[in-house]
Parts: C-alpha cells; structure tokens; sequence
C-alpha cells in the first residue's frame, strides 16, 4: 500500500484474503497485521482461515500472539469454540480445559459489555457436565450459582435475561434458600443494571469497527477520541460503588480496549501509565511505557515519560538507558536529547559526568547552539561557575557566530555579568560577520542596549549605523535615514510605559507603514457594476469569470458609517466636503435622542447597553480607504458596516421564497448563516471584534423593516453579495 495506514486499501486486502486459499492468503494477513495489530476482525478472520482447513498448531499460535492484545468478544468466542472443539472428545480432562478456557476468557473480558452472551454460555457449558454423584451435582450446582452471581453484578446487554435465569435456577433447587439469596442479590442486580443502561449510552458513541491509525485530525478520530475519554471517565468514577479492586480490574479493561482502537496516540498510553503510577502500581505502569515505546518507537515525549518515571523511583540505570534509546547510532540524535541527557547526568552522576558527556555530544553532527547554551547556562545557574560558562559561549561562538539566536543568548549572559564592555565586543563581532538581512534582531538588542545603558552620543550613534545597515533590506522600517518621532517613543520608553498614548502610538504606526509604502502604487480597486462584465470601466479583468446571478450594488450611492453624523433629509441632499453621503442610519449617536431611545427600549437589557456603549468610529471617505492600498487590517470596522448597510439598502426591494414564513430570528440563526457564507466569515475574522458588527448589522436589519420575512430574506441576499463587495477591499 502506498499509504501504509489506507483503511479502504486494508478492507481490499481483507476481502481478497478471505477467497484466497490460506497458503496465499497468509502473507496478506501477515502484511495486514502488521500494519494493525490490534485488529481483532483481521486476526479473527486469521484464525478462523486456520481453522477451516484444521490447522490446530497454526491457530494456536495465533491465538497467542492476539488475545491479550484484543480484548474484543467475537475473537474470544472464537477462542472459546477452538477450544471447545479441541477437548470435545478428551473426557473429563477435556471439560476441565475447557473450564479453564472459560474462566481466564471471562477473567480478560468478563467486564465488557456485550459480554452477557459468553457468560450464559458458560453457565450453559457447566450445566451440561455429567454429575453422576449427589456431591458432584451439589458441586456443580455451587459453581454455576457462583457464575450466575459474578453475571447479574455486571452491567452487560443481557444483564436482565441473566437476573430472570438465576430466579429460576435458585427457585428450581429450593425455593427456601432462593428468597434468601435473592433478596440478597436484588439490590446488587438494580445497581449494576441502572449502570448499564448509563454505560450503554457512551459505548453506542463508540465504532468497534473503526481500525487504529495515527491522528490526522479529521472529525471522526476526534469524536472517538472524546467517547473513549467520556467512557473513561464513566467507568473511573465507579458509579456501580463496587470494591476498589473490581473498580480498577474495569478500568484496566477499559483502557486495553480503548488501545485497541487509539493505537497511535501518545496521550493515551501515556495516561494509562501515570493511571498505574497514581493507583500505586509503579510495575504495571512500567510495563505500559514499554509496550507505548513499541507501539511509537519515535515518540520522545514517551521516553522522557517513561525515563522521569524510572528516575522517580530511583532506578537511576534503568533511566539512563532510556535517554540512551534516544541516540541510537548518534547519527539520528536530536539537539534536544543531547540537553535533556546532560540535565540527568548533572543530576544523577554529577558535574564531572555532565561536562564528560558535552565533550562527545559537541562532536555530533547535530549538535546545534542550543547544546552549548544550555551546558553554559548550567554551569552559571547551577555550578556558580561564571568562568566556565563564559568559556563554553566563547567556544560556541567560534561555531556559532552566524546564528543570531546564539548571539542574542551569549548577550544575555553578559547582561547578567554586568560586562557592559563585552556586550559591546559581541555585538560588534557578531555584526560585522552577519549579512545585514539577519542582523535585523541583533540591531535591535544592541540598540536597547545602548538606550537603556548607554549615553545619549552612543545611542544615537547606533540607531544610525542600524538604519544605514539596514536601510538596503527594507527591514524594521529602516529604509528611511531621517530621524522620526518614533525613535524618541522608542528610546524613552520602558517596558509597557510609553511617553505616549495608545492613539499616538496607533498613529505613528500607520504612519511608519505609509513612509514604507510611499513609493508603491496601490492596486486599482475592482469595482464591478455587473455580474460578467470585463471591459476597462467594470475594473474587472477579462480572465475573471463571476457567476452569473451575483448582483454588483450600485457603489455611487455608498455612504461612510459615521454615529456622530446627523440624519435627515437635509443631510442626503448634497454629498459632503470629502465627498461622500452623511450616514442616515438608526445609529447615530448625536441623532434625535428620542428615536434612539425608542430604539434601545424595544431591545433586551443587556444588548441595549453593549450597543449604547459602542465606541464612535472615525469614518474615511471611501475612495481614500480603496486608494490607500492598506491591507483589510488596517480599515475600520465602520467600512465593513457601510458594505453591508449598503447592500441592504441596494437590495430593499427584492424577495425570494428561499426561507419560510412565521421563523423566529435569534443571534444563533444569525450566525449559522454567516458560517453558511464561509468566505464573508473570513473576512469578519479579521477584525479583533467582529461579532459587534455582527450585532449591529442584525440590529440595522431589524429596524429597517417590520417584514421579518423580508429581513431573512434580503440578509440571504446580502450575504451572497457582500462575498463578491468584500473582497474589493481586501
């Protein structure tokens, strides 16, 4: 299989093993199970292949390599047939087995679910045993009573046809003794039956059928991956109130089937160990970390796991041959294995061990800066060795000196030491060998450095030479030499204390990105008047093709949403001074006071105070917003809201039988249908508080008209127009 993991290419697989005849069909189920180990329908399909064609040595190795693995009841009924069929003719050393069998089957998979059919049948089985003598009849009797009394206590489908069966049978030897027992184990029996039907509903979100394949993130391996958590978490909180023994047993079980289907996921495992380790069982949690490091050899997340466990226990050894695992021949081993291997040694054997292992570890061919930051930060924090750590960067840099995360680093130190002297050595090192395009960050640290430390001739120096370094890459605003009003915000400013406020700082920073852009021509805008239309005045190119029914509003007639405009009919006359229409809308906030009152009156509590409350926008013209060339992050929230007030207004008079009559229109409907338009979602996720336009839109929608048919109507229409408008502006 190209892709190893392609579960339609394993039922392809499956199938055409299932018509071969078994010296062909091995190597494909070999290949198979490989793949999914833990496939008990393949391994099922296996053995019975086997055991078709009588081949009692083959399924019984089989069935050796699969059971503990799959605890699944169609295989071990399986098992129980095989075995059954094996000692059938053995006599009593045959039933014996066969007891047997059942026993460490109901032992493995007796707390499962769909078990009840595999207990019935062996109560059926211990019925059936011949009892020539009063005292083995009795003996019989006190077994299959015992059977019958491990059944009805477990939540399984057939949980109640088991209760009526052990009625009669207790009834059926002795209706004294039955009143007894059954009083005794009636209550026994509600609970575990109240349990099942609460346990059914998170085992029917489950498949049993789904194979175990590595997260890809799709939709269906998260809503198993949440009823294997939810059915966890059921059966951990004990809701049947049983012994704690018996509680953990499930739990156990739990977890060995959830590994049957999330195979790959390190979570798990890694939960079912530390699950072991919390209920004092440090052996068995063990014993999961090494089948975790089978099942995903290249999981480090599980060998630091398994290694801290180790180390927690003091098995210093055992530990340390984990973090060897890591390194295999070297040529594969991870900087970061390297650091973490150092930290244990520095823990567990010493400094000596530590700076031991740093020499070998520098000789790997992976063995990036990191490595030497980390030993040379141990040596200072921990050793109180400033000298060695300063050797150790030193070293690092004859190596390093091209990394400017290195430089940075070894810089910090040196702020630590107080080596104001050597800082500036380093910077000027590191600066007159790195191309300027990644200097930019080491600028940038040298030039805090000097305005936070340095005198006024040297900061200003070094702001310069920044400039004039980076002045070729365009980088940080640097193409421009003069001096800006930025440069003082940024020398006298402190942490998050700025000489400044946040309006000034929003300004400069606009104004910095225009003196970037100042030479740039921005783009035309494309603004369509017609759908298909391709000539010079649509704006739209000829390879563009629109669909068909999309309606481009009128765009002559936009207005600049702008809550400190006043309405009326004055106001629409002429255009204003920056050429465009005054808002007319319910919204503005110095309109006549009474209709915003009336407004606010009809709306709930809280809504009406979010939306009195709503910050004044500085509206723009239009034109100069689309012949700015900004990027979408930089218009105002107001430009999204002219778009879809526009189109309300452009698009009043349609109507279309697309929605039914008499629907209540509530925030979530509104919503789905935005999720409905995904594009026009998109460009509402831009803004940081998209869902206040969202509000205030459906607040436009329902004062412009009292038709509630026509506002879901017309926003369908808007919101299939503002997907084409939209993208104008981005």
């Amino acid at each position: 299989m190209t892709d190893q993991y392609n579960v339609e290419a394993a039922e392809i697989l499956a199938n055409e093993a299932l018509r071969s005849p078994i010296s062909e069909a091995v190597p494909i189920y070999e290949q198979l199970l490989s793949t999914f180990p833990t496939a008990a329908k393949y391994w099922k399909q296996y053995v019975e292949a086997h055991m078709a064609v009588n081949n009692d040595d083959a399924t019984k190795q089989i069935f050796s390599r699969c059971l503990l693995n799959c605890l699944q009841i169609p295989l071990w009924r399986c098992y129980i047939r095989f075995i059954r069929k094996v000692n059938d003719k053995r006599g009593n050393e045959g039933q014996e087995e066969t007891r047997k069998a059942f026993d460490f089957m109901l032992n493995y998979v007796g707390a499962d679910i769909a078990s009840g059919l595999v207990w019935m049948e062996y109560i059926a089985f211990l019925r059936s045993l011949p009892a020539p003598t009063s005292q083995e009849e009795s003996q019989r009797m006190t077994s299959v009573r015992k059977i019958y009394q491990r059944a009805i206590v477990t939540p399984t489908h057939h949980v109640e046809q088991l209760w009526r069966d052990y009625e009669n049978f207790e009834n059926s030897i002795s209706r004294a003794l039955a009143k007894g027992l059954v009083s005794e184990y009636q209550p026994k029996y509600n609970s575990a039956r109240a349990v099942y039907r609460e346990r059914k509903k998170y085992t029917d979100e489950i498949d049993w059928n789904m194979l175990a394949i590595p997260p890809s993130g799709s939709s269906k391996e998260e809503m198993q991956w949440m009823a294997w958590k939810k059915l966890l978490a059921f059966e951990k909180a004990n809701p049947q109130r049983i012994d704690s023994a018996s509680a953990n047993k499930r739990i156990v079980f739990t977890y060995e089937q959830c590994l049957m289907y999330l195979y790959h996921y390190p979570d798990i495992w890694y939960e079912y160990a530390t699950w072991h380790a919390k209920a004092g069982s440090v052996d068995s949690a063990i014993k999961v970390f090494q089948r975790a490091l089978k099942a995903l050899p290249e999981s480090e997340m599980l060998r630091y796991a398994y290694a801290e466990l180790e180390e927690s226990r003091g098995a210093i050894q055992a530990a340390k041959k984990v973090y060897e695992s890591l390194f295999g021949d070297g040529s594969n081993a991870s900087a970061l294995s390297h650091i973490q291997f150092i930290r244990f040694l520095r823990r567990s054997e010493g400094v000596e061990a530590a700076r031991k292992y740093v020499v070998d570890a520098r000789k790997s061919p992976n063995c990036t800066y990191h490595v030497y930051v980390a030993y040379a930060m141990m040596a200072f924090c921990l050793d109180k060795d400033a000298k060695m750590a300063h050797n150790v960067f030193e070293a690092g840099l004859k190596r390093f000196m091209h990394e400017p995360g290195y430089i940075l680093e070894y810089a910090d130190f040196l702020y630590r030491l107080n080596d104001d002297r050597n800082i500036r050595a380093l910077f000027e090192r590191a600066l007159s060998s790195l191309p300027p395009e990644e200097s930019v960050e080491v600028w940038k640290k040298f030039t805090q450095f000097e305005q936070t430390y340095g005198d006024l001739a040297s900061m200003l120096k070094v702001e310069q030479r920044r400039k004039e370094a980076l002045s070729r890459t365009g980088d940080d605003g640097a193409s421009e030499l003069e001096s800006s009003l930025h440069d003082v915000v940024s020398r006298y400013s402190f942490m998050d204390l700025w000489p400044c406020s946040s309006n000034d700082l929003d300004h400069l920073a606009r104004q910095e990105w225009l003196a970037r852009n100042i030479n740039k021509k921005p783009d035309k805008p494309t603004l369509g008047i017609e759908a298909g239309s391709a000539d010079k005045t649509s704006g739209v190119s000829s390879n563009t093709n629109p669909p068909a029914k999309v309606v481009y509003p009128d765009t002559s007639k936009m207005t600049v949403y702008d809550p400190r405009q006043i309405p009326g009919p004055a106001a629409l006359a002429a255009p204003s001074a920056s050429g465009t229409l005054p808002y007319s809308g319910p919204f503005s906030s110095n309109g006549p006071p009474n209709a915003l009152h009336d407004i606010l009156k009809s709306l709930p509590p809280a809504f009406a105070a979010f939306i009195a409350n709503l910050p004044a926008v500085e509206a723009t013209s239009l034109q100069q917003l689309e012949n700015s060339g900004l990027p979408l992050c930089h218009c105002s929230q107001a430009l999204l809201h002219l778009r879809v007030t526009s189109l309300i207004q452009a698009n009043s008079g349609r109507e279309t039988d697309s929605l039914e009559r008499g629907k209540t229109w509530t925030d979530k409907r509104m919503m789905n249908q935005l999720y409905k338009a995904s594009p026009f979602l998109e460009i509402f996720s831009r803004f940081a508080n998209y869902k206040k336009t969202v509000l205030v839109i459906r607040l436009e929608l329902l004062v412009h008209t009292q038709d509630q048919h026509h506002t879901e109507v017309r926003f369908q229409e808007i919101s299939r127009a503002a997907l084409v408008d939209l993208r104008l502006v981005s």
